[in-house]
């Protein structure tokens, strides 16, 4: 028997932690790790107290067919990421690994061009997280260094990456 990766050991697990989530589109899940300890999770889904998209069964995005990475601040979810990130000390964070996995909430096909949308970029950034991988497939993976999105500063762009 193969013993699996140790980067997508975590990805397996983050991609539990998405089954938690109540977005009608697409649902993420992310873990914080450091040390190889986990130090936080979380999952996309309305602020505590809430109803969630899948309470009130429906989606204000898809209803006014905004396409992907725009308009975030009419989604009735938080990310993944930013759950993850309230949930843990930035002491514990400065540099720390971030794993994120997607999936399309009507399919459960994996989102292979997963990645984190502007504002949760600026909180990874400010949060020390040193990097992040993103699964592309079951054992394919994206690792980015945060300096990268420091460095290469895409809010000064007339096109920002999403």
């Amino acid at each position: 028997m193969e013993r699996r990766d140790k980067n997508n050991y975590y990805l397996d697990i983050a991609e539990t932690v998405l089954e938690r989530g109540t977005c009608l589109r697409r649902n993420y899940g992310s873990i914080i790790v450091k040390n190889d300890e986990i130090i936080s999770t979380g999952y996309t889904g309305a602020p505590r107290g809430r109803k969630n998209c899948m309470d009130i069964g429906q989606c204000i995005r898809d209803s006014l067919n905004i396409p992907r990475g725009t308009h975030y601040e009419l989604c009735r979810s938080v990310h993944s990421e930013a759950n993850a990130i309230i949930s843990a000390s930035r002491r514990d964070m400065i540099g720390a690994t971030l794993y994120l996995v997607g999936k399309n909430a009507k399919t459960g096909n994996l989102v292979s061009d997963a990645n984190s949308c502007a504002m949760c970029k600026r909180l990874i950034i400010n949060s020390g997280i040193d990097k992040v991988i993103i699964r592309k497939t079951k054992d394919e993976y994206l690792i980015t260094y945060v300096k990268e999105w420091v460095e290469n500063d895409d809010s000064l762009t007339d096109k920002i990456g999403y």
